[in-house]
């Protein structure tokens, strides 16, 4: 039981983290219909500015709140290089993720991996240091439930507003966007720059549950917010109710709950991208076939 309860714990802790990238993936992805790849550059970003900022003693609250600002200035080069350069978007997502290897690597002097052990984290001071006796055993969930919760009503009042409104129309249809007199590409590096700025504070609050900082954590980071995407919006699209950005949070938890009971059942570590690669195109395929039957039904259901 105690075995199931910590695996359980750490599908949740995880799979929140990785939830708040996957809402800002679903905004690059699914609201733009943008395929960012610079997502595996912002979220190893958001680890080492926070390490950094931490060892030279920020307050870990802001330290993660200049990590999203850094993200999202990322993220901001990813649009202005597609916009105003007219790169394509996947190459501009290339640029800008092959980029942050090299400002990552500055950030942390030149280290890959960048430990900051026994320095306080959102995990171990304030908020934490008030918790109840029998609820600081799961600070780690609880904060990071926190944290994806606050982000996701923010983005759902975000995408009310007439701002996020007119994203969603550039996404839909850019044209219409001109039609009003909007400028598309002023919203779609807006887009990329919330989406990164979410990134990056996923990669800021994951350093600070590990006390440290790794480069190489960034890779996959792609498919597995896309693959939360799909699965969270597969599964829970006909629940009216659920809006996208908790489908994304649902989609993450479901996807580290796969990895995590592969780990379980022996699969060697080695073979966890290839998983990853693998759930990820069994998600596509699985809304491809839903979408097909769904459009089918439309279809032969005649309406009167």
């Amino acid at each position: 039981m105690d075995v199931f309860v910590g695996l359980l714990r750490n599908i949740l802790e995880e799979g929140l983290i990785y939830g708040i990238m996957a809402m800002g993936v679903y905004v690059s992805y699914s609201v733009l219909h943008f395929p960012d790849l610079s997502v595996d550059g912002t979220l190893p970003l958001g680890m080492c500015v926070t390490a950094a900022l931490i060892l030279g003693g920020v307050n870990p609250v802001l330290a993660s709140i200049i990590a999203f600002a850094c993200g999202a200035l990322a993220g901001s080069i990813t649009g202005f290089l597609h916009v105003r350069l007219n790169i394509t978007d996947l190459l501009s997502g290339i640029l800008v993720m092959t980029a942050m290897w090299s400002v990552n690597l500055a950030i942390t002097k030149g280290s890959a991996v960048l430990p900051y052990y026994n320095e306080d984290t959102i995990f171990n001071s304030g908020i934490a240091k008030m918790l109840p006796e029998g609820a600081y055993a799961y600070r780690v969930v609880i904060i990071v439930a926190a944290a994806a919760i606050i982000v996701k009503l923010l983005l759902d009042i975000y995408l009310k507003t007439k701002s996020g409104l007119l994203l969603r129309a550039v996404g839909d249809n850019e044209q219409f966007a001109i039609s009003i007199s909007q400028d598309p590409g002023k919203m779609k590096i807006i887009g990329l720059a919330i989406g990164n700025g979410c990134a990056a504070l996923a990669g800021s609050i994951l350093s600070q549950q590990s006390q440290s900082a790794n480069i190489n954590s960034g890779t996959g980071m792609v498919v597995m917010g896309l693959a939360s995407v799909i699965i969270g919006t597969s599964i829970l699209k006909k629940s009216s109710f659920v809006k996208p950005t908790t489908m994304a949070v649902c989609g993450a938890i479901i996807y580290k709950a796969c990895l995590a009971v592969a780990m379980q059942l022996g699969l060697p570590t080695n073979y966890l991208k290839l998983l990853m690669a693998v759930i990820l195109t069994l998600a596509l395929v699985s809304n491809n076939y839903l979408s097909k039957g769904r459009r089918k039904q439309n279809v032969e259901t005649p309406e009167f």
